[in-house]
């Protein structure tokens, strides 16, 4: 009998969103109470980075391990791993036990995010009509950005009431409900009756498959340019809430507003870039678009800084919002025209790798200029500088797309 062809319905969308986002919400819960984890743990800001850098570091390192063991894995098993490993980090987190435990619990998180691009995208190529496919992907992986909203806004208004170690253990509870309902809905949502196609068939599907020989020219560009892309957007995102309370003297909540205005702004941003693959903008000429958006976006925080203007601090977030955290779905997109749903697990986990290789420096290096005589001047310069290789990047893809054109 022949799979059923019902339209998938909202519920489905809703939880492809929450598993691209619930493992990145510890990281922004910390990085928008950041001020009050570090007064509590009595820890430098480059300890502090390094949470992150535990956390994007088991990432990337369970994206290049686990894409082919992702590829053999059923859809509700791979739920399971990913909202009931963030829930266990979340709970670890919870426990007032010091520094380790929470560099345990990120590491931990991390490794939560090994699996979400692969099985979603799977599920997009499997159970989803081509007619939705690319939009959806666009509303999915602003999933990241609904959780840095939701940790930016939440984890300051809980912790003034029960402390930020209670605010990860609300967030632990929110991850085991969600793994049921997950299990649930993608049970409910049959496969496709006619398999995917392996190739574009429509002139909005082309962009990117006909700007490269390969498949491994596809992949090899995202992930080095998903890397570069990592670098600064965590280095920005991990220290944003921190620059406006020092910087700018904003209170603990208006910090991490900072950053949930950011997400907010990536959320519509994630879903636009979506919308405009969907009618065919080639892949190379957003991310030349986005790379230099980002790049007046790191300029616009160090004039934030050197003229201490909240005016420019919040032209920043819009920019670093609407841009650099807006690429993450031209990549996903990418990877849905040119690669076989068979093998989007492993070709997902390695174009993620490369991003949770950049998430995971740009953390590290961004502590360590912060805790150094440049402080966040010398940090912001090399946000600047970063955002200009990925510009250059772009620029090649782009000449190199018009050329085979």
């Amino acid at each position: 009998m022949p799979a059923r062809t019902a339209r998938p319905g909202f519920g489905l969308l809703a939880i492809l969103l929450s598993a691209v986002g619930i493992a990145p919400l510890l990281n922004y819960g910390l990085s928008a109470t950041s001020d009050l984890v570090i007064r509590d743990l009595g820890i430098t800001e480059s300890q502090f980075g390094l949470l992150a850098t535990a956390c994007f570091g088991c990432a990337a390192l369970g994206n290049a391990v686990f894409g082919k063991f992702s590829d053999r894995q059923p859809d509700t098993r791979l739920m399971l791993l990913i909202f009931g490993t963030t829930a266990v980090a979340l709970g670890l987190a919870a426990i007032p036990a010091g520094y380790v435990l929470l560099l345990v619990a990120s590491g931990l998180a991390g490794f939560a995010q090994s699996f979400p691009n692969g099985v979603t995208n799977r599920i997009l190529a499997q159970r989803v009509p081509s007619a939705q496919r690319i939009t959806w992907t666009g509303i999915k992986q602003s999933g990241v950005q609904v959780s840095q909203l939701v940790g930016s806004v939440g984890f300051p208004l809980l912790a003034a009431f029960i402390g930020w170690h209670g605010a990860s253990l609300a967030g632990a509870v929110l991850a085991a409900v969600l793994a049921l309902i997950a299990v649930r809905v993608v049970r409910a949502t049959p496969m496709l009756s006619v398999p995917a196609p392996k190739k574009p068939k429509t002139d909005a599907d082309k962009p990117i498959a006909a700007a490269a020989p390969s498949t491994k020219f596809v992949i090899f560009a995202l992930a080095l340019f998903g890397f570069i892309n990592g670098v600064g957007v965590q280095a920005t995102n991990v220290y944003l809430a921190l620059f406006a309370v020092r910087e700018l003297d904003f209170s603990l909540v208006a910090g991490g507003l900072t950053a949930a205005v950011a997400g907010v702004i990536g959320v519509s941003a994630r879903v636009g870039w979506g919308q405009m693959m969907a009618r065919g903008v080639s892949a190379p000429k957003l991310l030349l678009l986005l790379a230099s958006l980002a790049t007046a976006g790191g300029a616009s925080f160090l004039l934030a800084q050197q003229m201490h203007s909240v005016t420019l601090l919040w032209l920043a977030v819009a920019l670093h919002g609407a841009s650099a955290l807006g690429v993450s779905v031209v990549l996903m997109a990418g990877l849905l025209r040119a690669i076989p749903a068979s093998r989007l697990g492993s070709a997902s986990g390695i174009v993620s790798a490369g991003q949770f290789g950049g998430f995971t420096v740009g953390p590290l290096a961004m502590g360590l200029l912060v805790g150094s005589a440049g402080g966040f001047t010398a940090g912001w310069i090399a946000v600047i500088g970063i955002y200009l290789c990925s510009t250059a990047l772009g620029a090649i893809l782009v000449l190199r797309a018009r050329n085979r054109g």
